[in-house]
């Protein structure tokens, strides 16, 4: 007789507000052998209320919920099952990944990435990885600035360590992360972010732009008292006069062109 390893049975609550959100994740997860018992909770105060009570081991949490944000249910939920953020706003991914998430589904999501996420989500199970979700508090306060960020690439999720970004542009609704003559986008105002930057490596010099002072070249005065920043990818960034006195208060030490 041929011994098969035992199944573990998972039990899941999908929470979101949204109907068809719901009955499209659950879809996903029906053709899951190893998924077992799947609860919905339609707001965050009745998702703190089902995890607590029916102790789920997967809980896909929307971020965006009335009575509690998803933010709000992780910090208050005392059960602590494996977290996988879901919303249709990839500015939310680098928060769900600093609370520490296991994982984030960017809406609409197709099978394919259902399938990765539940992979993961099996791994940690299997190897008795604890879930990790950290207070909210102890992490987004905004003296402890960002290490990286998560944008959108190719269907995925890739994470943009921020001390090679050479310099942020306001696009409309989105931050351009410029590194090596590559932009990534980045669901997000650019002022939201800067107070979440270490301001002791980056300076805001223009309305739309931020720049890392470890990339600058030089500086080449303008008219007005003004400056244009010369960065190590040979980009030029205007400064404001705002931004230029800022870029002289901090005694950026670099060769001045004039």
């Amino acid at each position: 007789m041929t011994n098969k390893a035992r199944v573990v049975i998972a039990r899941v609550v999908i929470a979101d507000d949204e109907p068809l959100a719901r009955r499209m994740l659950r879809e996903c997860l029906s053709s899951v052998d190893w998924i077992g018992e799947v609860n919905e909770a339609g707001d965050g105060l009745a998702t703190i209320r089902a995890v607590d009570m029916l102790r789920p081991d997967l809980l896909f949490l929307d971020i965006r919920m009335p009575g509690a944000s998803g933010i709000a249910v992780a910090e208050q939920i005392t059960h602590r099952p494996y977290i996988i953020f879901t919303t249709a706003y990839d500015r939310y991914a680098v928060t769900a990944f600093e609370i520490g998430a296991l994982d984030y589904l960017l809406k609409p999501f197709g099978r394919e990435r259902v399938r990765a996420v539940l992979a993961r989500a099996r791994l940690a199970m299997d190897h008795g990885i604890p879930p990790m979700v950290a207070r909210a508090s102890s992490v987004l306060p905004v003296s402890k600035p960002l290490a990286r960020v998560f944008v959108k690439e190719r269907g995925r999720m890739i994470a943009i360590p921020l001390d090679q970004v050479e310099h942020l542009e306001a696009c409309d609704d989105y931050v351009a992360l410029c590194i090596d003559n590559r932009r990534h986008l980045l669901n997000a105002r650019l002022h939201d972010l800067y107070d979440r930057l270490d301001h002791a490596r980056f300076l805001r010099v223009h309305r739309s732009h931020v720049i890392n002072r470890t990339f600058i070249q030089a500086l080449e005065p303008r008219e007005g008292g003004r400056l244009t920043i010369v960065l190590a990818s040979g980009a030029r960034i205007p400064a404001s006069r705002t931004g230029s006195a800022e870029l002289r208060r901090a005694e950026v030490r670099v060769e001045t062109k004039g």
